[in-house]
């Protein structure tokens, strides 16, 4: 878990920075009766539903794009490392919980809650701060998955593109440490 927060704190950051950015912005509107919540969780529930929408379209398309991100390394000239398969596997895993998240909040969202007559009107403003907390979740985690992709994609091209020297890239010794490797467990 270490090695994954190290790795990717730029990635995480930047997440951190938008969740925060949208709450600030959210809780700006300040304190809001429950009539007020209705009448506002109405008019922000399109948007809503229009970003999970686009967070579960870019999330399945992220994975099909993984697909052949992994078909590039494996193509290429250059021996690449586990740590870049991991960094696939681990883009892989949060985009997939991103997506299935998503995707029942956006079942969640197109519930008619504010059409019901049952729904007390105080819990609206309670209702309403939690579709924006979510929101603002979503939309963190959605920045995580992209920056992840953007750091993957740029070691890929400076290895395979650039034909750079790369800290993912085994060398000749690295090479032949794991063949003395190899070859001392089958003694």
């Amino acid at each position: 878990m270490k090695t994954f927060l190290f790795n990717n704190k730029r990635a995480i950051y930047g997440g951190v920075i938008t969740f925060f950015i949208i709450t600030t912005g959210v809780f700006l509107l300040g304190n809001i009766s429950g009539y007020e919540a209705k009448n506002l969780l109405e008019a922000s529930l399109s948007g809503i539903n229009m970003l999970c929408n686009t967070i579960v379209l870019a999330s399945a398309t992220i994975l099909a794009l993984l697909l052949t991100l992994l078909g590039i390394s494996s193509g290429t000239e250059s021996k690449l490392k586990d740590g870049h398969y991991l960094e696939v596997l681990n883009i892989a895993k949060i985009d997939t919980i991103l997506f299935i998240v998503t995707l029942i909040m956006f079942q969640l969202f197109n519930i008619p809650i504010t059409e019901s007559s049952e729904v007390p009107t105080g819990w609206f403003s309670f209702i309403y701060w939690i579709t924006l907390f979510i929101s603002s979740v979503l939309s963190g985690a959605m920045v995580v998955v992209i920056l992840m992709l953007y750091n993957t994609v740029t070691n890929i091209i400076l290895i395979v593109g650039l034909k750079q020297d790369h800290e993912l890239i085994y060398k000749e010794e690295d090479l032949e440490e794991q063949k003395d490797k190899a070859n001392s467990s089958n003694d």
